[in-house]
């Protein structure tokens, strides 16, 4: 079953970027992870207004490659550094309608 990682992050240093964008996106792939969007160009339309510079949303397929990402021993430094370098909060969503 499909998952689904939805992120917001606001930089607060850019240091971290050009080094992470590439081997997040090696690593994205070789879980077999696919970027759906990821923009700055995004409102938020209801609700209180959490602020964010960008939006995130990433394909999985299945949970397990979603974690297996996150805890890959060679995504830690970079995670560390997007944490260091952003407010970042990010949801694993799996791929179903509860409400059907």
């Amino acid at each position: 079953m499909a998952y689904y990682s939805v992120l917001a992050v606001t930089p607060t240093s850019e240091d971290w970027i050009p080094e992470y964008l590439p081997n997040a996106n090696r690593l994205v792939e070789k879980y077999g992870g696919k970027y759906l969007a990821r923009t700055a160009n995004h409102e938020q339309v209801e609700g209180e207004e959490r602020p964010s510079a960008l939006r995130i949303i990433l394909e999985w397929p299945s949970k397990t490659a979603a974690l297996d990402f996150m805890s890959d021993p060679e995504y830690q430094p970079y995670l560390k550094a997007r944490h260091g370098g952003s407010e970042s909060f990010h949801f694993l969503i799996e791929g179903k309608d509860d409400l059907s």
